[in-house]
Formats: C-alpha cells, sequence, structure tokens
C-alpha cells in the first residue's frame, strides 16, 4: 500500500487497514527492525469501575489515521521543525494475546511482546487496555538498568493489596515501586477523591515518589515540573484520566479538574529535552463513553508528538 504520492495512490486517512498512524504491521516478533513498536494491550479485566478499555488499542489506532496524510513528518510551525521524518521508523507489532478473566497469562503475553520491542532495539509504546497493564510493562523492563517512572495520571494507583487483588488497575505504581530498578515515580496530576487512602500517600512517599496535584503542578508550570524529574533513563505511563473529562470523556473512571493538552504536551515536551525516554504506555481510553472519539484523537495525537520530541532530541544527540 503506497505511502505518497508517486505511485498514483493518495492513501487518504480513511483508507486502507487501521494500523497505528497507517505503519507497517510486522506480524512476526522476531524480525523488528524500527525505532518504535508500537503494541496493542486489549485487557479490561483489572478496572474496578465502568469497563471497556479493551477497544482502547483498535479506537486509538483508528484515531491514528487522523494524521496519517502522505507527506513525510509533520512540520510544526511554533518549533519550526519537522517531526516524525522518514528516518524515524515507527511499526505496529498488533496485539499480545489477551484471556478473558485470566490477568496472570494476559500479563505475561503482554510482558512477552514488550520483550520483543525491547530484545529489536525499539521503543516500547503500549496502549491499554486498563492500567493493570503497566505491570507486565514494568515487568518486562527487569534488564534494561534502572530508571525513574514519570506517571500523569488522576488517581495514585498505588494500592498494596485489595481483597486479595495485587494485579488491577489500582495496584501499579505500588508493583513497580517495589523494583529495585526503578529508582522513583513523578507522579502527576493527582487530584480529588481519589483510589488511594492516606495511607498510600505515605508509603508512596516513604518510596520515593513525588506527588503533584494539577492545581500545585500549574503553580510551577510544565517546565519546572518537568526539571523535578531527575536526569537519566525515563519511562513514562499515561492515564487518559490525567485529562480533564470535558476533553477525554471516555473513560472507565472521570476525574474533573484535569490537565488540558497542553500541560501534559509542555510537559512532554521538556520531559524529552532533559531525559531519555525508554518507554511508554497509555491506558484507559474506553471508547464507548465518547461518542465524538475525541479522546481517542486526543491519545493518538498525544503519543505522536511525544514520539516526534523524542526523536528530534535524539537527531541533536
Amino acid at each position: 500500500m503506497g505511502h505518497g504520492y508517486d505511485d498514483g495512490r493518495l492513501n487518504l486517512p480513511f483508507v486502507g487497514i487501521a494500523t497505528f498512524g497507517k505503519k507497517p504491521y510486522i506480524e512476526d516478533w522476531s524480525k523488528i527492525n524500527a525505532d518504535v513498536a508500537i503494541i496493542g494491550a486489549p485487557f479490561d479485566s483489572g478496572a474496578q469501575y465502568r469497563s471497556g478499555a479493551r477497544f482502547g488499542p483498535r479506537s486509538i489506532r483508528e484515531a491514528s489515521t487522523l494524521f496519517s496524510f502522505g507527506h513525510a513528518g509533520a512540520y510544526d510551525h511554533e518549533d519550526d521543525v519537522t517531526y516524525l521524518e522518514e528516518n524515524v521508523k515507527i511499526i505496529d507489532m498488533g496485539d499480545a494475546d489477551i484471556i478473558h478473566t485470566d490477568t496472570i497469562q494476559s500479563h505475561a503475553n503482554i510482558e512477552k511482546a514488550v520483550r520483543a520491542a525491547l530484545l529489536s532495539g525499539a521503543i516500547p509504546v503500549t496502549i491499554g487496555g486498563d492500567h493493570s497493564i503497566n505491570i507486565p510493562c514494568i515487568n518486562a523492563f527487569h534488564d534494561q538498568g534502572d530508571f525513574h517512572i514519570l506517571q500523569i495520571d488522576a488517581h495514585l494507583d498505588f494500592v498494596d493489596e485489595r481483597h486479595g487483588v495485587r494485579f488491577g488497575h489500582g495496584n501499579p505504581m505500588r508493583r513497580a515501586a517495589e523494583k529495585q530498578y526503578v529508582k522513583g515515580i513523578s507522579q502527576f496530576g493527582i487530584r480529588n477523591v481519589s483510589s488511594t487512602a492516606k495511607v498510600g500517600y505515605e508509603d508512596a512517599r516513604a518510596m520515593g515518589s513525588d506527588i503533584l496535584s494539577v492545581r500545585q503542578f500549574r503553580k510551577i508550570g510544565p517546565k519546572e515540573a518537568a526539571n523535578r524529574i531527575p536526569k537519566g533513563s525515563v519511562y513514562v505511563t499515561i492515564d487518559i484520566d490525567a485529562f480533564c473529562p470535558s476533553i477525554a470523556p471516555g473513560t472507565g473512571t472521570p476525574s474533573h479538574g484535569g490537565f488540558l493538552y497542553y500541560d501534559v504536551l509542555e510537559l512532554l515536551q521538556n520531559v524529552s529535552k532533559n531525559n531519555d525516554i525508554i518507554g511508554i504506555d497509555l491506558v484507559e481510553v474506553a471508547p464507548a463513553y465518547d461518542q465524538s472519539d475525541s479522546t481517542s484523537i486526543l491519545a493518538a495525537q498525544l503519543l505522536l508528538n511525544f514520539l516526534g520530541f523524542i526523536f528530534q532530541e535524539r537527531s541533536k544527540k
């Protein structure tokens, strides 16, 4: 399928198969040769309220075709930069296999996919699914050296165990903080009536967390917030409920008072300047709650811009 004008095909965004950004689909994970590998993790059995994030990967992929016009890269007149030119190679690995109600095996399958991306040398970008899919993503990095996590989220997700559940979407940051190779977590956007009791906040801070609400973040601004993150390798996990439901209603646990687009975009741009981004996940898009698709479009736009920032900084180095 053509990607330019030279072969006589216009290949508009609404034409063709909806891989992420209409990038090539690589079914054989031993043959990945790319800078970025997109992985779908359509698992939502970790959700405690509204389900539906299992359809997040499919919906975000479809939304991402909006940004797949044939010309190479995306010119930004504010930055005077063309992002994601043809020398940045993105592929789509498809989805990890999910077994309904089986968290342990589904998570193992997600971890296997992320490991395959890492073995190939690509940055894994995993699209959920509920936030529990971050647990296998972080597990996959066990031999990748030490790193810090940036979590953009309305909720702390720092529950240790609730009614025997240790691997649901309320647990991922607690599981991450237990890892020897995770050196701290920046938890930005945490607000209002949250999913974690006071003891969870105390535990998080004791285990190396820096917690900012949206209002605290806005007081210091995205640049200063980014400067709080230690220099070095950073894994970024983005829960779409970090955003205000006025712009991202398609999620299972919406929380008013959230970030707007440029809050997070400018944070990610500054983090890309300061740090080496080693992996990304974006979770909790549940498209059935948003008839307009704006939540999925926001997710796709955010990911593509973030990848643009990462490779623009790498090209400078």
